[in-house]
């Protein structure tokens, strides 16, 4: 009976071992993967990406391998820059492994530095000739924009009470600190920060914006709440 425990014993640190391992390499193939984006280097991403390949990408396409490679190809003139992968999840089930990562950019555009976030979700099979990749999806990480400054007597021209077109679901909008502040239905009170003038966005729901209608005489009517390309409209019904 103890051969058969310390048996287990050795076979579980053993297939601890090996999956650790295997996490490192597919981390590491990764690193290179993206380090090739920005270097140019197809020959990386043929090595470790199988035929059968199936890429979704963030801005709603897909492809396969023949149309993913065409797309490693050297920066233009201008732009550089670098990628860092990071793992955040993995999880490996006989010869599949599903690795999800976090891709840092710092792009250099035209001497100016910008940043961005993309999470990629990963799965690799293992074959003889070693672990590729037969499908990626790709998302962006969307983040706030800057937020601005109003004058408080622009920011009173905001506040009031809004209807929902339709319905009887209402905002309270009123001005305070420098900034507005929206309550719907008597939830809990929301900040609304500018982004330009009659343009508002709360901090962590970068998907919606907020922008106020005005008509003719520059009077506030009301405000879209855009999500993504979808307008929800809210009516303007009392001052506060």
């Amino acid at each position: 009976m103890r051969k058969l425990t310390l048996l287990a014993v050795i076979v579980t640190l053993f297939a601890g071992s090996a999956l650790a391992d295997d996490r490192a390499l597919i981390t590491h193939q990764r690193q290179e993967m993206s380090d090739a984006l920005t270097g140019g280097d197809v020959a990386v991403w043929d090595k470790y990406v199988d035929p059968g390949f199936i890429f979704a990408e963030e801005d709603g396409s897909y492809k396969g391998k023949a149309e993913a490679l065409k797309e490693v190809r050297p920066l233009p003139k201008g732009l550089g820059g670098s990628i860092h992968v990071e793992l955040l999840s993995y999880h490996e089930e006989g010869d599949v492994a599903v690795a999800l990562f976090r891709q840092v950019e710092t792009e250099n555009y035209f001497a100016q530095t910008i940043h961005a976030n993309y999470l990629t979700l990963t799965t690799w099979r293992k074959k003889a000739s070693g672990w590729k990749e037969i499908a990626e999806q790709v998302l962006a990480e969307k983040t706030d924009p800057p937020a601005i400054a109003l004058p408080a007597a622009q920011l009173a021209q905001y506040t009031g009470t809004y209807r929902l077109k339709g319905s009887d679901k209402t905002y309270v909008v009123v001005a305070a600190d420098g900034k507005l502040s929206a309550t719907r239905n008597g939830r809990k009170p929301v900040v609304w920060n500018a982004e330009a003038s009659d343009v508002f966005f709360a901090a962590g729901d970068p998907r919606i914006r907020n922008i106020f209608q005005r008509d003719a005489a520059g009077h506030v009517t009301g405000f879209v709440e855009r999500r993504e390309s979808w307008d929800i409209v809210w009516e303007k019904i009392g001052e506060r």
